[in-house]
């Protein structure tokens, strides 16, 4: 007989390891890095964060999944993943090294890849996202991941500037063959957007347990509703009332990670009507009710593994027995 996760009132649902979401952004202190060796493969983990995420491979291979886009990840492969943007992710060969930075928008602020400002190649659909195709770009991509990861290692007085010039470098030739999908002068994050909508980011950054309005939102950027909601969905990608409830959702996964407060409290404090309503906005974010994403923690990394088998192939509905039949 498989062995499943299953907590009161919960349908059976994956088994897969999950990543706290508090990276501890604030204006004051906007980026997160780090190089992970990972020394075995393992079950998928799902992540949403504040921050906007920038990946590259370094060695070995793992697998990347931004809603139906699966990124395959070998060394010099990147991917580009939105501000609270869910993601999941999987390592495929032990000793696979990878490096990560989270940072606010801010880090970057409002410089420019050539014509093309740098948050326009987190602004459109995954699918549409630069990738890395060429072994020219592969080499380059490399060659400023390792410069990266030195600074990050070694943090050097002033290697937050030496994160942030090559992560410029490393935007640029990603972004220097690529074109925008859209019609010319239409969908992009103009010059001069993100500082526009920035009010509404840290209004909801910081009161993540209010649901905070469009109008406020708006009012905060000193916008009207109509023109507010077309800035906000041609710089970040996705609707504000996507992107508040991406966010209220990680705080409260954050919560079910670091408490051991109830449901409807923590439904409560993260601005959802009642836990059935924590319930629903949960399992469409994170694939996995609420309940299953706190109990999953609590087991040992070696019975996550053994437990799962391809949680990838239907995300929120899939097997925890050996065959990879749907529940």
């Amino acid at each position: 007989m498989a062995s499943t996760l299953q907590s009161e009132g919960d349908a059976v649902r994956p088994v897969v390891e999950v990543k706290s979401p508090d990276y501890h952004l604030t204006p004051d202190s906007p980026l997160w890095a780090a190089a992970h060796l990972h020394a075995y493969a393992g079950p998928p983990a799902i992540s949403i964060h504040a921050g906007v995420e920038v990946g590259i491979v370094l060695a070995g291979k793992e697998e990347v999944q931004l809603d139906d886009c699966f990124i395959r990840g070998d060394p010099g492969d990147v991917w580009l993943c939105a501000m609270s943007e869910p993601h999941r992710y999987r390592v495929l060969e032990p000793n696979t090294l990878n490096l990560v930075l989270i940072f606010l928008p801010t880090f970057l602020g409002e410089e420019m890849l050539g014509d093309k400002p740098w948050l326009t190649l987190f602004a459109v659909p995954p699918g549409q996202r630069p990738r890395v195709r060429t072994d020219e770009l592969r080499a380059s991509v490399l060659t400023i991941a390792r410069e990266l990861r030195r600074e990050v290692e070694e943090k050097r007085e002033g290697w937050q500037c030496a994160v942030r010039l090559n992560l410029l470098r490393l935007l640029f030739h990603l972004g220097r063959d690529w074109r925008y999908p859209g019609p010319e002068h239409t969908g992009r994050a103009h010059l001069g957007n993100l500082r526009r909508i920035m009010p509404a980011l840290l209004l909801i950054h910081e009161m993540p347990s209010r649901r905070v309005s469009r109008a406020e939102a708006a009012r905060a950027c000193g916008l009207g509703p109509s023109r507010f909601t077309m800035l906000f969905r041609e710089t970040m990608g996705v609707s504000f009332q996507t992107f508040r409830r991406r966010t209220r959702t990680t705080f409260a996964a954050d919560l079910l990670l670091a408490t051991n407060l109830s449901m409807e409290t923590v439904a409560d404090r993260t601005g959802f009507s009642d836990a059935s309503h924590l319930h629903h906005c949960f399992a469409k974010e994170y694939g996995c009710t609420p309940g299953q994403y706190r109990e999953q923690r609590r087991l040992p990394v070696v019975k996550r593994a053994r437990e799962q088998t391809d949680p990838w192939a239907k995300p929120g509905s899939v097997s925890t027995q050996h065959g990879g039949a749907d529940c």
